[in-house]
């Protein structure tokens, strides 16, 4: 199972992002965990400037923008 992390702060793009990720992993049968990150500490400890921001087991991905599907799809592989 992956664990999945967006980081931003709860805006609109965030949730997109978030659901995006959650619908994917559903259509692909993928397990994961989504964890929804907040906290302005949580993100400076990855490095980000800008949200939404995605984190994979402990990697950062993704920042400043909603990524697309491709994108998402093979960060779930």
């Amino acid at each position: 199972m992956k664990i999945v992390k967006v980081l931003g702060s709860g805006c609109s793009k965030c949730e997109k992002v978030a659901q995006s990720i959650s619908a994917i992993a559903a259509e692909k049968k993928i397990e994961i965990e989504l964890i929804k990150e907040t906290s302005p500490e949580a993100m400076m400890s990855y490095g980000v400037m800008r949200t939404p921001a995605v984190v994979v087991d402990e990697q950062l991905v993704h920042s400043g923008s909603i990524p697309h599907r491709e994108d998402i799809e093979s960060w779930l592989q």
